[in-house]
């Protein structure tokens, strides 16, 4: 594979200096060596402007929403609020009424499988997901159709890692209740045809949720031109706090579909024969939120904004070109997941060596990076592979940590084969 190095950035920068400065964690030694942190798709590291917001938000502001009538209170319930229509605003949802503040992109599939399953999917119904989601893409499916007595359907994939998009059209018929994909691969890197998915899905009348987990901080996500139904994320892959996540959900579905969870807040009325339950977005979000997290992801949409996603995205996949360039030139590796359209992830595969012990070496090394099925085993299955190693990259790494990488691991396999 050859690449133009000249038109790839060796580093992104921040106010005329390199981004890297921004992220306190980034500035360590492991074991010596300077910090080389490749494990993204995991979490991402925090700029000072989030780890500022939390600080200031406990500092200031700390109380309880949308209950108290407080100076405090109304203050904390203001910033709640502002963040979710920073959210709207970033996936350009139609309203901010259409945008709930989640533990995460798990909780929010989860919450989805559970109210669309008992208001829509029948026993004999099917339920369609992809070959490479991960475990939270599949389970709250399984768990779902169990229930229901649903069936629940894999759209296949070829050896490069792409879906057999003519076997997902063959699939598509009156018993299929919901699709639910992944829009890019956290193994793979794969970025799905999720659009052509959604209207394929759309025509048969079936709604689509958009696992985006891997997606909102690598490319420009507008669910309004994607016309999906449901789509959920984490905050904390996309340098925001751990704990918070979004769902995103058409109107439409959110007013007819039923309550998750009951408690404070998703309330208007409650006798003990009856209840009336709140307005979106609050009949979704039962009891005391995380507030902070709710708060503070504000400041990490901002700094992705403020960066612009596309340019993010042109410099995320220059790495990633380079980075694949030099691993394909060492003898005995294989990358798994050659899709035409990859953002984000590179999976390798070093033959004869578990994927385990090239993680501890370059961790002796000073080099954090993913060893094993990353939580989607049927891939790791569908390769006959007992897991790779994955490099996912983030806006501060560099072409210098990636000639590192690749020294160090030619180092590695010297040591293991």
């Amino acid at each position: 594979m050859e690449v133009n190095t000249e038109n790839i950035v060796r580093q992104f920068l921040y106010g005329g200096e390199p981004i890297g400065k921004q992220f306190p964690a980034l500035h360590q030694s492991v074991y010596g060596k300077p910090l080389v942190y490749f494990d993204n798709a995991a979490t991402t590291q925090k700029p000072y402007s989030v780890i500022h917001a939390i600080s200031e938000y406990y500092s200031t502001i700390n109380s309880n929403i949308h209950r108290g009538v407080h100076h405090l209170s109304q203050k904390a319930t203001d910033a709640y609020e502002v963040s979710r229509n920073a959210v709207a605003a970033f996936i350009n949802s139609r309203s901010s009424s259409e945008v709930i503040f989640t533990k995460g992109t798990t909780d929010g599939i989860n919450l989805i499988a559970d109210v669309y399953g008992s208001y829509a999917v029948k026993e004999g119904d099917s339920v369609i997901i992809s070959a490479m989601e991960h475990h939270s893409n599949i389970v709250p499916w399984q768990i779902m159709c169990e229930k229901r007595g649903a069936v629940l359907k894999v759209i296949p994939m070829n050896e490069n890692g792409e879906l057999l998009m003519d076997e997902f059209e063959r699939m598509l018929d009156e018993r299929v209740k919901i699709v639910a994909v992944t829009y890019i691969s956290n193994t793979l890197g794969t970025i799905n045809p999720v659009k052509r998915i959604i209207e394929l899905a759309h025509a048969n009348g079936t709604p689509v949720l958009i696992d985006a987990a891997q997606a909102v901080q690598h490319v420009a996500v507008d669910v309004q031109d994607l016309d999906c139904d449901f789509l959920a994320f984490s905050g904390h892959k996309m340098y925001g706090p751990t704990g918070i996540g979004i769902l995103y959900g058409k109107e439409e579905w959110l007013e007819k579909l039923p309550p998750y969870q009951g408690g404070g807040d998703m309330i208007k009325t409650v006798t003990f024969t009856g209840t009336e339950y709140n307005e979106l977005p609050f009949k979704y979000e039962a009891g005391t939120p995380h507030i902070e997290g709710a708060i503070t992801l504000k400041s990490a949409v901002d700094f992705i904004t403020e960066l612009g996603v596309n340019e993010i995205a042109a410099f995320e996949n220059g790495l990633l070109q380079y980075t694949t360039s030099l691993v394909t030139e060492i003898p005995g590796i294989d990358i798994i997941g050659t899709a035409k359209a990859k953002a984000g992830a590179l999976s390798l595969s070093v033959k004869g060596v578990h994927p385990y012990d090239v993680g501890v070496l370059l961790d002796k090394m000073g080099i954090a990076v993913r060893t094993g099925h990353h939580c989607t085993q049927p891939v790791m299955d569908f390769y006959c592979i007992p897991g790779t190693v994955r490099l996912s990259f983030a806006v501060y790494n560099t072409i210098e940590e990636i000639d590192y990488f690749i020294s160090s691991l030619k180092r590695a396999i010297n040591m293991l084969v």
